[in-house]
């Protein structure tokens, strides 16, 4: 049996995933993390990271997020603030490596080379990286999403 996919043909302003965990479909990246509702409007304005005192308040009040999500059993929740302290690492490390936040070269696929890297974004990306790695592996989590799968994506 094939496994579902994240699909970006839903109408995600219509759809509470709160409501309807049913229709979320799990991914290990960041897929969906802007379109996820309620859980971007809940997450989305704690997600910053600047710099490394912005990113640990930022990424704390994430994971203050995601463990009120798991104390509610609240899958899709606690998903969705894990992909957003996941974000929080790979935009502040593409910040360190690429000051205009541009990775790539205007209108094509050729990287643009690392010329210094922004201590203070690396830093930032490290202080988003230990809370993703506590949301990620976190057991209650793991187990809900192993629940998810089996019941929503079979």
């Amino acid at each position: 049996m094939r496994k579902k996919k994240f699909s970006y043909s839903l109408d995600f302003s219509k759809i509470d995933f709160r409501k309807h965990p049913e229709l979320y479909i799990y991914d290990h990246t960041e897929k969906g993390v802007l379109l996820i509702e309620p859980y971007k409007s809940e997450v989305l304005p704690h997600w910053r990271f600047k710099t490394p005192e912005v990113a640990r308040e930022s990424s704390s009040k994430i994971y203050e997020l995601f463990l009120e999500y798991k104390r509610r059993k609240d899958f899709v929740g606690m998903d969705m603030a894990k992909k957003f302290l996941q974000m929080g690492i790979t935009r502040a490390r593409r910040y360190a490596n690429h000051p205009s936040g541009r990775k790539y070269k205007k209108g094509t696929r050729e990287i643009i080379p690392i010329v210094e890297i922004d201590e203070e974004k690396a830093e930032s990306a490290r202080i988003f990286s230990e809370k993703y790695y506590l949301a990620k592996n976190d057991e209650v989590y793991q187990k809900l999403m192993k629940e998810h799968k089996e019941k929503y994506e079979k």
